[in-house]
């Protein structure tokens, strides 16, 4: 009986959530590159991340993560490109339902965690990245073509406790962007 409810209500859900979140893509925009006098940097913008079934989620307690994954290759000609740095990036948002705060971590930021009220500045931290260091200037060479690829997905396992197990629900929490790719001479 307690297998026919929950088949029952994924069925309902499925039916009654999927066009509700069928135009709502994430994606990462306002993709920029940044040399400073050493370093390779990138900054970037996640749009359509936030669904409604993640902001509840957040607001019941649930941890959510989102992780970047950012990439710098070469460009060859006649071989494949050449991989010369990746960084996998982490930012993750709880919220404490008691004292009614939201905390931010990002993995990459040498600040301490973000303790806020105002959700909104808490969903902005959450997906933008802004002067992560990809690589030192020293690996590429002048005059020669790079790219940087960059991509971010929710970390599935924030899911709450059981839920990852019904597939049905995946795709209502899933969110993955498509790479990005800025290409750009050194």
């Amino acid at each position: 009986m307690k297998n026919f409810f929950f088949l029952f209500l994924a069925l309902m859900l499925t039916g009654v959530a999927s066009p509700v979140f069928a135009d709502e893509k994430a994606r990462i925009n306002n993709m920029t590159i940044q040399y400073t006098d050493e370093t390779l940097a990138v900054d970037l913008d996640v749009t359509g991340a936030f669904i409604n079934r993640i902001d509840n989620a957040i607001q019941s307690g649930v941890p959510t993560t989102f992780s970047f994954f950012i990439s710098l290759h070469q460009v060859r000609k006649l071989w494949m490109d050449k991989k010369l740095a990746a960084v996998e990036v982490v930012h993750t948002i709880t919220y404490d339902p008691i004292k009614k705060k939201y905390t931010v971590n990002r993995s990459w930021d040498e600040e301490p965690p973000l303790i806020t009220d105002d959700y909104e500045a808490a969903r902005i931290l959450m997906t933008h990245v802004k002067g992560l260091t990809i690589s030192d200037l020293d690996v590429m060479k002048k005059g020669k073509r790079y790219t940087i690829s960059a991509k971010a997905e929710l970390n599935k396992r924030t899911l709450p406790l059981r839920l990852h197990q019904v597939l049905i629900f995946m795709a209502l929490w899933d969110f993955e962007t498509k790479w990005k790719r800025i290409e750009f001479t050194y």
